[in-house]
């Protein structure tokens, strides 16, 4: 299993990152990353707390602990400049929580997390055909979400995606341990947002190829 978006105690996760890196190798995790939620106010502390988790747990057992960010609720003029200011300071991996249907994300995240520098947007919402494009325009991955709530909007994110060439990734979301799941669950949960088998197969494909580059591999 691999699972780039999770959350640890530097926001409103449940565990430490060595815990959480820990249920996830008993779930059979090759990559990892801890994407905290974050803002203006603290993103550079907690890149920096989790780097230093990703360097004392990485080069031994798997998981692949990679360090990354969540830009959450923010106003979307904001977006394109903190991901730049996060870059900067070496994040490997930027995510933006998109306008899921079960929180008031504000109208206009979507794009504009998908004008900034940003690996992942996460459970998108009712994500439009033009925001598809721009996804595929710039090679940024969609997110097919194992997360309740988050979740609803699934099908017609697959289904947007597809249309429009965009590709597709699928993580947990994960806030405590029980949000983990392992590969097979994750294979049942993109049949049930209207995949095919080869289109399930294509997204691992996906988080492979991330997780390599993120990792450096």
């Amino acid at each position: 299993m691999i699972d780039l978006h999770t959350h640890s105690i530097y926001s409103d996760g449940e565990l430490i990152p060595a815990e959480l890196w820990r249920r996830a190798s008993v779930k059979g995790y090759r990559f990892l990353a801890i994407t905290d939620h974050v803002d203006g106010s603290n993103f550079d502390l907690v890149l920096a707390r989790l780097k230093a988790a990703a360097q004392s747990l990485n080069g031994g057992d798997p998981p692949y602990l990679i360090p990354g960010l969540e830009f959450t609720h923010l106003p979307p003029r904001l977006i394109g400049p903190l991901t730049a200011q996060a870059r900067a300071l070496g994040a490997p991996l930027i995510i933006v929580h998109g306008e899921t249907l079960v929180e008031p994300v504000a109208p206009g995240t979507n794009k504009a997390a998908l004008e900034a520098d940003i690996d992942i947007l996460a459970h998108p919402g009712l994500i439009t055909p033009e925001e598809a494009r721009l996804a595929q325009e710039r090679g940024i991955f969609l997110e097919i979400s194992a997360r309740q709530g988050h979740s609803l909007a699934n099908g017609h994110v697959a289904k947007t995606a597809l249309k429009a060439g965009a590709s597709l990734i699928l993580n947990t979301d994960s806030h405590s341990p029980g949000d983990l799941i392992t590969r097979e669950e994750a294979q049942r949960l993109a049949r049930g947002a209207g995949l095919t088998d080869a289109e399930v197969a294509t997204i691992f494909t996906n988080a492979e190829a991330l997780a390599r580059k993120l990792a450096g591999l």
